[in-house]
């Protein structure tokens, strides 16, 4: 899977534990949420999960201790920006990697682990596919309910911001990064309306701007900025986001901006180098072939000129080994009508 943008900025934001906290506490029931310990939420690491995970770039797996006791759950924090009809399905199969991963490390346990499956959406439409794994079974109601007892039964968390109010999105109980990050994943689709919104989070950029890591936040939200604007014209878009985030901001848009451009000619110059090399590569095997197949000429006309004239004088051995591939053409054609070596070799 090829990581998005919002991939990048849900992993790099929502990967440290207090800002995760507060998006989970959030989605969860205030029941459930109530029955973890969020201070004990601790980031797994990525090969943790699967191998074959590893490249999704778009869930995070978390363990939590219940109640302030012993016993820990996890959290498997999943990421959508479009809707995936069997995300229910896909979810199943990365909890039992998780719950084959733990009895790999416990190989004497006797119980598992709970798994707490939320996603985060905020697509171009409500989120409108199952959310229960039995939704997805193609079998009649009255059997299903017969069948119950015997198939896996469970709802994911379903965070659904898109048609989240900013108003709702700024009053949530979260970090001021975590609120920031939610308010762009939902108007990311409109880079205009975004900027045109963005002034009236100005008090939150600064609050961002105020913590410890606030500055390199920031950075991956700028960049995040730019990487979905239209990239036809990013002097606009620099503008654009000059005005509307403020002066205090400037310093910090204008770095990435010239970061941006720096790439964009390193990358331009490595392709140029790529393509070069390609082309040297492509030149060379052509030019070897040709002096290949220019050698197998200049064999095959010695023979012909043995089998006419007898042995060769080493003079015009030589010469023929130095011919070009006109010259050995020429001769060829005469070798077989020319009364004599000399008029065979004669340049015409």
């Amino acid at each position: 899977m090829t990581p998005t943008p919002h991939d990048a900025l849900f992993k790099s934001t929502f990967s440290q534990p207090e800002h995760a906290a507060g998006a989970l506490r959030q989605a969860l029931p205030a029941a459930l949420a109530a029955r973890i310990d969020f201070a004990s939420l601790a980031l797994q690491p990525g090969s943790f999960i699967d191998e074959a995970l590893a490249a999704s770039h778009s869930d995070l797996l978390f363990t939590a201790r219940l109640e302030q006791g012993s016993r820990f759950i996890y959290v498997l924090f999943e990421h959508q920006s479009t809707m995936h009809p069997l995300m229910a399905s896909r979810l199943l199969a990365y909890m039992v990697r998780i719950w084959q991963g733990y009895l790999e490390r416990h190989p004497k346990a006797t119980l598992l682990p709970g798994i707490l499956p939320v996603v985060l959406y905020h697509g171009a439409i409500a989120w409108n596919a199952p959310v229960s794994f039995q939704d997805l079974l193609d079998v009649p109601p009255e059997t299903l309910a017969q069948m119950a007892e015997h198939v896996p039964q469970f709802r994911f968390v379903l965070d659904d911001i898109s048609n989240e109010t900013d108003e709702a999105l700024r009053a949530r109980a979260m970090t001021a990064l975590g609120r920031l990050v939610l308010w762009c994943f939902r108007h990311s689709r409109d880079f205009d309306e975004l900027v045109k919104l963005l002034p009236a989070w100005r008090d939150v950029l600064e609050e961002v701007r105020r913590e410890p890591s606030g500055g390199a936040a920031l950075a991956r939200l700028w960049h995040y900025m730019f990487s979905i604007a239209d990239p036809r014209d990013p002097e606009k878009v620099l503008k654009a986001l000059l005005a509307a985030a403020g002066p205090e901001a400037k310093e910090e848009i204008v770095t990435i901006a010239d970061y941006l451009r720096e790439e964009g000619r390193r990358e331009g110059r490595l392709a140029g180098e790529r393509e070069g090399r390609l082309a040297g590569e492509r030149e060379g095997r052509l030019a070897g072939e040709r002096e290949g197949r220019l050698e197998g000429q200049r064999s095959t006309l010695l023979k012909q000129l043995r089998l006419r004239f007898g042995e060769l004088p080493e003079p015009i051995e030589a010469r023929i080994r130095a011919a070009d591939a006109a010259q050995i053409e020429g001769w060829t054609e005469r070798v077989l009508t020319a009364p004599t070596l000399d008029d065979a070799l004669t340049e015409r």
